[in-house]
């Protein structure tokens, strides 16, 4: 009998766990949690990989059916929008064997997400959800926090989308008026903000793998990120840390505290923390895998990858505590200086030259028309650069660099 997994919003890079699982005999079948595939993620929406798709109406009785039909080994979110979807399938056709169903708003809604994190005694940025300015306003009196640097940002959201830093000083009503009732790139209405005191350190990634409550940390990876304006979340460059640096151990027994505060017991995770001169802050933990490139990156880096642990927790029943480190992995984003019409992406293929060249992903052909960068969803694209050979890897990053420059993108007329 044909067995079957389960995949729900399979956008991007997640749509590889088709092809993991199907070289196991395993056949993937796909449910969008939404009527059409999300306009944000139709560049990464392969209906291809899946040997059957089907689309969630709102009628959850009738999508259970469908799921109970396929008898499937795993059921799995391939980003955030499915986290809460998922939750309830499992919660219905399998109690007990996925994360608490009753912290599953943690999961996904960065709102009850910190207020978990607090409950459970964790250090945490002092953060408030607010549907009104006068809401907005009376937090910051009372917390002491009018005046200084602020980030708002959706409470839905993802890749940075929306995420808008407010200077020591500068009005915060702009920015929360921008945000309040637009619509962000998982077609989710913004009907209230998150406002959040300002993090200054470095920010890392805790991305892990957790069977029965037992969490593995997969990879831990340093994020290099620029501002453009008020918009903090540029992506510059990931890097992999040794699982013997320090570093490692600070922030893996941090992710585990919150892992657990909003009931992670199965599955991948990925953590986003700053590392202040306080310790480590949370910004965000997502009940998925790490996505973009970061499963390539991975298996280069750490010759692993959440995907690779999901296919082996699900049909070997294996578990693997922590990581090592194969050769030094960089991914280097790309990014626009401005919107405007791209004439000449051919130079990005120069990359391809270089000693430690592993992949080159462009969002655009020639003659797009491409946003300025901003965040996740409006970069360029990237490149995967790994080399055993450090020096190699810097040099070549420098010369990414330099092609970067080469692009030429030409403002739209008035």
């Amino acid at each position: 009998m044909q067995r079957h997994v389960v995949l729900v919003d399979p956008y991007s890079e997640a749509a590889e766990y088709a092809n993991a699982f199907r070289d196991r005999g395993v056949e993937p079948v796909a449910v969008l949690s939404t009527p059409a595939p999300l306009k944000s993620y139709l560049h990464g929406w392969k209906p291809d990989a899946f040997s059957a798709t089907h689309f969630h109406d709102g009628d959850f009785a009738k999508l259970t059916r469908i799921v109970r039909g396929y008898d499937p080994v795993a059921i799995i979110p391939g980003n955030e929008h499915a986290v809460m979807l998922v939750d309830a399938l499992i919660e219905e056709l399998a109690p007990g064997a996925g994360n608490e169903p009753e912290l599953s708003a943690a999961r996904r809604d960065k709102w009850p997400m910190v207020q978990a994190v607090a409950n459970a005694g964790i250090p945490h940025l002092r953060t408030f959800a607010a549907a009104t300015e006068e809401e907005a306003a009376d937090w910051l009196r009372e917390t002491g926090l009018e005046g200084q640097a602020l980030v708002l940002k959706p409470r839905c959201s993802g890749g940075t989308d929306g995420v808008h830093k407010v200077e020591a000083g500068e009005d915060w009503r702009l920015p929360f008026r921008q945000l309040l009732g637009s619509v962000n790139m998982f077609d989710l209405a913004n009907d209230s903000i998150l406002i959040q005191e300002f993090a200054s350190g470095t920010e890392f990634v805790v991305d892990t793998y957790s069977v029965n409550g037992e969490l593995g940390l997969s990879a831990v990876v340093q994020y290099s990120k620029s501002t453009r304006g008020n918009r903090i979340g540029v992506y510059d460059a990931e890097d992999y840390l040794h699982p013997d640096d320090p570093l490692v151990s600070v922030l893996g027994t941090y992710t585990r505290q919150v892992a657990q505060a909003v009931g992670i017991r199965t599955g991948c995770t990925h953590t986003e923390i700053m590392l202040t001169d306080r310790g480590p802050r949370l910004i965000e933990i997502a009940a998925r895998l790490d996505g973009g490139c970061a499963q390539q990156a991975a298996r280069l880096a750490t010759g692993d990858s959440q995907i690779d642990r999901t296919v082996r927790h699900h049909l070997d029943s294996a578990f693997v505590p922590g990581f090592e480190i194969v050769q030094p992995t960089r991914v280097a984003w790309l990014s626009a200086a401005n919107s405007g019409t791209m004439h000449n992406a051919e130079v990005l293929d120069a990359v391809r030259e270089l000693a430690s060249f592993q992949k080159l992903g462009c969002r655009y052909p020639n003659g797009s028309q491409v946003p300025r960068t901003e965040d996740l969803f409006t970069t360029l694209g990237w490149v995967l650069l790994s080399t055993p050979d450090q020096d190699v890897l810097d040099q070549d990053t420098k010369r990414v660099r330099e092609i970067e420059a080469k692009v030429v993108i030409d403002p739209l007329g008035p």
